[in-house]
């Protein structure tokens, strides 16, 4: 089968088109088709081995999937590795069919990054009706639906902070009621200005660096920021015990497989509301390019480069 092989970590130049022995089934999982292959920032992480799981070579990434089981089902689901290839070996507690009127790419675009932002609002920020609202990387995949969800939710004030004039538009489209440039010289100034001089009662950051201790000083009592990713690399300063106690603030990280953890299925639960919301058109999975899975390196490097919006996509069958 076609697949991407790392033999080596590194950056984008790592991801090697090759040519592998379809994968074994065991006795808890099934074969997949895939006819989409979804891509991730956090797959950028793992290809140079600074993701939160320690990766080991040689592997085919690739965390998530869509396509055709043997009994004809279309379903997506979450893979442990091995999802940048023409087949994937899937376990039936982390997938889920796909219901007529959804494309796999929206699919795609629901499991990981939907799931994510339902979850950062829901478990940890724990959004409250009328409540401000700000999304950093608002037009990335999980960014665009954050926005939407945070309004459906109730959200008061929605700001959205993203890279270009292009970006910012797309987040105002997708229903925030306003928009601020990331590359702001001080992210505490900007985002209290854009909440009309108030501070804001939660910040879903996914940048690090500077960005994380600007948002972390705009947070008002009781205010929340949930951190769930580095886009910079950069990491942001140590959280001091005292000045959480000063302003009554609480950090949170979050790593979507923690949600398996939970009592029930909340990841289920997620799916469940997201796959209504879009069929009822309240809900609206931006689709960014879809790259022929040869071309694995590019998509990282438009991803690395934020030159890419909403959910990145491989196509095995190029």
């Amino acid at each position: 089968m076609r697949a991407i092989q790392i033999t080596e970590f590194g950056g984008p130049e790592v991801l090697v088109p090759a040519e592998l022995p379809d994968p074994e089934p065991g006795p808890d999982g099934f074969l997949v088709e895939v006819s989409r292959s979804g891509v991730n920032y956090a797959d950028t992480h793992q290809a140079e081995n600074s993701y939160l799981a320690a990766a080991s070579l040689p592997m085919v990434p690739g965390a998530e999937i869509a396509g055709r089981a043997a009994d004809g089902r279309r379903v997506v689901g979450m893979v442990s590795g091995g999802g940048y290839a023409q087949r994937a070996v899937a376990d039936p507690g982390m997938t889920f069919e796909i219901p007529e009127g959804v494309s796999d790419e929206a699919a795609l675009a629901l499991l990981v990054q939907g799931a994510t932002a339902w979850v950062l609002l829901r478990k940890n920020v724990r959004m409250e009706a009328g409540e401000s609202v700000v999304v950093h990387a608002a037009a990335g995949g999980v960014g665009t639906l954050a926005v939407q969800l945070a309004k459906a939710f109730g959200a008061g004030r929605v700001i959205a902070v993203a890279s270009s004039a292009a970006k910012r538009d797309l987040a105002l489209e997708l229903g925030a009621d306003t928009a601020v440039d990331s590359a702001a010289p001080d992210m505490t100034t900007a985002l209290i200005e854009a909440n009309g001089g108030k501070r804001v009662d939660a910040v879903l950051d996914m940048v690090g660096g500077r960005v994380t201790d600007e948002s972390l000083r705009s947070l008002a009592p009781f205010g929340r920021l949930a951190f769930y990713g580095m886009a910079s690399r950069e990491q942001p300063s140590p959280v001091k015990l005292p000045s959480l106690m000063r302003f009554s603030t609480t950090v949170s990280g979050m790593w979507l497989p923690h949600a398996r953890t939970l009592p029930g299925d909340v990841v289920g639960d997620a799916m469940a509301e997201m796959f209504a919301m879009v069929a009822e058109g309240r809900l609206r999975p931006v689709l960014g390019e879809t790259y022929p899975l040869s071309e694995a390196r590019r998509a990282h490097e438009d991803l690395r480069a934020r030159a890419t919006i909403g959910k990145l996509t491989l196509d095995p069958s190029k």
